[in-house]
């Protein structure tokens, strides 16, 4: 099994068009063109920097053909023809709305991108027969005070929209990856493609586009299903009130104003790739990602369980912060942990990689991160102008970053899923 992932090759015979938003360094592009998917049109900024790094390794390695970078809220709409709609949309706030009297319905919170998807899948003129969606899993949880309250706005108005939805939370680890990255992929058809009745239970064990992509050994819970057949505003209003538990389970289908979930389990792997799979021998790491012995205490402090009195800012009242222990080093015969955005810079720290070999201890160098995510090799490794990318700016892109050989996956089966609506 090669540790690095093949080269990127543009799909000589297309089976459909994508429109990428939220593109990042182009994870969804990588994947979806493994499985036959020409990416048309293409968007990333990035609002809290000058300069748009990722936009610039994007541009290096695909060109400047279809590709924005503005703020999608001033993208009015996607020119070119396209069938399927695809992002990994920034999670940094789920309080998806606010409520307007009853006349005006809801609107979407201004900065929150949920808004700006959904916009776009209501061109009438150019809409999406799919769309497919990736997200940290906590998006089934938001808000705190409303558990699950934010993705039921999610599935309400999109599906008010003509859409079938389905979702999973997958562990990137129990389908060949040798990283654990938990994220919910979202996957929406529109219901004029969808043929004859859907069994939510086959759905979601065997016939959706997620249980044939990224097959389970079965449920295990039985199908719940959660009413959202009230308007998006008062649903944002009343869902779930006080609940501690979010309703929405690990898989999920939506249909007609009806949600089913339940818990799903993966399917055993025949060989799990592991963290130790995807580092270079130590004569190719250069000096400054190896750990002086003398400051290996620090990492092992950082990386131990421990209490630490902590100052509330706006009361001034102490109060005890607990840190439970972590691996360390991190065990290359085990997938790795999620890859962070932080993850780059020699600085001590809780949360970055450490690996021990022969010669030492060491931090896992940009290319092995990028192989833990399914990028070809120094994908990231300089912008459209030629300039190198620093060491943790490459870290940064891969912890942003998305499971390709997931992509893939998902993608194959959306290929047969349009083959099938042309024939």
């Amino acid at each position: 099994m090669s540790a690095s992932a093949p080269k990127y090759q543009e799909p000589q015979n297309p089976v459909g068009r994508v429109a990428e938003l939220f593109a990042g360094v182009g994870g969804f592009r990588i994947g979806l063109a493994r499985s036959g998917w020409k990416t048309v049109f293409s968007n990333q900024w990035e609002p809290s920097t000058k300069t748009q790094h990722a936009s610039s390794v994007y541009v290096a390695r695909f060109g400047e053909e279809g590709h924005s970078n503005e703020d999608i809220a001033k993208v009015d709409h996607i020119a070119q023809p396209y069938d399927l709609l695809v992002g990994g949309f920034p999670c940094q706030d789920y309080s998806v709305a606010k409520s307007l009297n009853a006349a005006k319905g809801l609107e979407g919170k201004k900065g929150v991108l949920w808004w700006e998807i959904l916009r776009l899948a209501q061109d009438t003129k150019n809409k999406p027969k799919f769309i497919f969606l990736e997200n940290v899993d906590r998006l089934l949880k938001s808000p705190s005070s409303q558990r699950g309250r934010d993705f039921a706005v999610m599935l309400k108005t999109l599906g008010d929209e003509g859409y079938l939805i389905e979702w999973r939370v997958v562990n990137s680890a129990e389908y060949g990856s040798a990283q654990r990255r938990i994220r919910v992929f979202i996957v929406a058809h529109l219901l004029d493609l969808v043929a004859g009745e859907v069994s939510p239970e086959s759905f979601l064990a065997s016939d959706g586009v997620l249980a044939r992509a990224l097959p389970i050994s079965g449920l295990e819970t039985k199908i719940s299903q959660i009413k959202l057949e009230q308007s998006a505003d008062v649903i944002s209003a009343t869902f779930n009130p006080g609940g501690k538990m979010s309703p929405f389970l690990s898989a999920g289908v939506y249909l007609n104003g009806v949600a089913y979930t339940a818990k799903a389990k993966a399917a055993p792997l025949k060989r799990a790739r592991v963290l130790g799979d995807v580092i270079l021998a130590d004569a190719d790491v250069p000096e400054e990602f190896w750990i002086d012995e003398a400051r290996i205490k620090e990492w092992e402090y950082l990386k131990g369980a421990k209490t630490i009195e902590r100052t509330h800012e706006g009361s001034g009242a102490t109060y005890k912060y607990s840190e439970g222990k972590m691996a360390f080093p991190d065990l290359l015969t085990n997938p790795s942990r999620t890859i962070l955005t932080g993850e780059g810079g020699s600085t001590p720290s809780r949360f970055k990689h450490i690996i021990k070999t022969a010669r030492g201890h060491r931090r896992l160098m940009p290319i092995e991160l990028e192989r833990l995510n399914g990028f070809p090799d120094n994908w990231t490794q300089t912008g459209e102008t030629g300039a190198e990318m620093s060491d943790a700016r490459r870290a940064f892109f891969m912890g942003n970053a998305l499971v390709v050989d997931l992509i893939e996956k998902v993608g194959k089966v959306l290929a047969e899923e349009i083959q099938k609506s042309k024939s």
